[in-house]
């Protein structure tokens, strides 16, 4: 394929956006501030963030800039005319116009398996945004804490919201609890080890499904409903919880937030699946 990819938020990465969710009884997802249109974007850096994904940066001159949380459509066009189009979330965010991604490979993907080992710099790609307004944080005077949880490369919008965070020097308490394979797993972890050491409040959790980093105390193993609850902040505190990651993920952690007293309208889930 040249130019453009397939569609979905990431193929675990970049996020296949299978879908967005708000719950009965929820408060109305605001209106998008920016206006959506498909824009030229060309790559201008590509990066290995993980040893399954690639981290893609695109110059697109005419973005308008996207509130953290939000995604896009990218479309590849293939030279006999075939067009496939995904959403992918953004890890960037403000009026800038660099917008970044990070795409983890689905083997039997259609658009993941380019975008990972074929998309060079300078390539031309087509981008749709930016979209939605439900799985969006923005900034308020606020003490409203926010807890947010990520599974794999479902961090990438979450990435968004910590960075906005950690600029603006918010005051609003922020946590992160973050499951993953394995230490070389890890998205962002610059960006994450400098969210920590920032002056606004963050706390991360790492949980690793089968291998923990070496010295660590604690063993690898699945999340449990007891390890979500000693991770994240307590139902008492109102927090406002955004989850993204695999469907199975967001599933059984909207579940388990349920058992454990959080009111779920307070809970804004994305799911992605392979593209």
């Amino acid at each position: 394929m040249s130019g453009p990819a397939p569609s979905i938020t990431s193929d675990t990465s970049a996020t296949d956006l299978v879908g967005l969710e708000a719950r009965a009884g929820s408060v109305p997802p605001p209106a998008p501030r920016r206006r959506p249109t498909w824009h030229e974007a060309t790559v201008a850096s590509v990066a290995q963030e993980t040893p399954n994904a690639r981290r893609i940066v695109l110059d697109v001159p005419t973005w308008p800039g996207n509130d953290p949380g939000q995604h896009l459509d990218l479309r590849l066009t293939a030279e006999d005319g075939y067009q496939a189009t995904r959403a992918y979330s953004i890890a960037s965010a403000g009026d800038g116009t660099r917008v970044t991604l990070a795409v983890d490979r689905v083997d039997d993907g259609e658009v993941s398996p380019f975008l990972v080992d074929a998309v060079e710099v300078g390539d031309a790609l087509e981008v749709h945004g930016p979209l939605g307004g439900w799985f969006v944080w923005r900034p308020t005077r606020s003490s409203r804490p926010v807890q947010l949880i990520a599974g794999g490369s479902g961090i990438v919008p979450l990435l968004a919201m910590v960075s906005t965070h950690q600029e603006l020097d918010d005051p609003q308490p922020f946590r992160m609890l973050y499951a993953v394979r394995t230490p070389e797993d890890v998205f962002f972890r610059d960006e994450l080890a400098a969210a920590e050491a920032a002056a606004a409040p963050f706390a991360l959790t790492v949980v690793y499904s089968r291998r923990s980093p070496a010295g660590s105390s604690t063993p690898s193993g699945r999340l449990t409903r007891e390890a979500l609850a000693a991770a994240v902040l307590p139902p008492e505190d109102g927090a406002l919880v955004y989850v993204c990651g695999s469907t199975p993920f967001v599933e059984q952690v909207l579940t388990w937030l349920g058992e454990l007293g959080h009111d779920i309208r307070d809970v804004r889930a994305e799911r992605f699946g392979g593209s």
